[in-house]
């Protein structure tokens, strides 16, 4: 996919600073660069996102992947999978999030909990409240909040990179699993 959008270069330190943690500069940085202020803006509350504490981290992965799958976001799935590789969480179980109602790998809550990432995501959402009492039973208040903010949040970035065309640059080539690919489109 190309971006809808020309790719706008980067600042020399931030650009270097990418590479370093990446390997590449994410194409839906240097897309949002037109307004670096948006993008900056992007960034700073994606690190915020991501270093929010109260809900287990294979969760979180696995909820950002099943919202990625769902709204058709390659690149949130390809970046997804790559660091679930650099976050040492399982890369059986990362690489079959696309088609999780098929695969027998997943945990009774894990399931649970992309069928509410993929509730969150749907137009108009579909929680219902047995759904989020289950959850909530299980993981307490404070990481229901939390995933409940985090799915949202995948949400806006996923739709984003979607809506200005940024596609997958291959980080997930470097993982030892393939990435499965949603029972949809296998």
């Amino acid at each position: 996919m190309t971006p809808r959008i020309p790719k706008a270069e980067l600042p020399a330190g931030l650009k270097a600073n990418m590479v370093e943690q990446l390997g590449a500069v994410p194409e839906n940085v240097e897309v949002l660069w037109h307004s670096p202020e948006v993008a900056q803006d992007n960034l700073e509350f994606g690190g915020r996102v991501g270093a929010w504490d109260r809900a287990d981290t294979s969760l979180k992965s696995f909820a950002h992947m099943a919202v990625a799958a769902q709204v058709g976001c390659t690149w949130c799935l390809d970046v997804g999978y790559f660091q679930a590789q650099n976050g040492n969480l399982d890369l059986s179980k990362a690489s079959q999030v696309p088609r999780w109602r098929e695969s027998d790998v997943f945990t009774p809550l894990e399931r649970d909990v992309m069928e509410y990432a993929e509730a969150v995501t749907n137009t108009p959402p579909t929680v219902t409240d047995e759904m989020h009492a289950a959850l909530l039973d299980r993981l307490g208040a404070p990481a229901m909040v939390e995933l409940t903010a985090f799915i949202a949040y995948v949400n806006l970035a996923t739709r984003a990179n979607v809506a200005n065309g940024v596609g997958s640059q291959g980080f997930s080539d470097a993982c030892a699993i393939p990435l499965a690919k949603p029972a949809a489109t296998a």
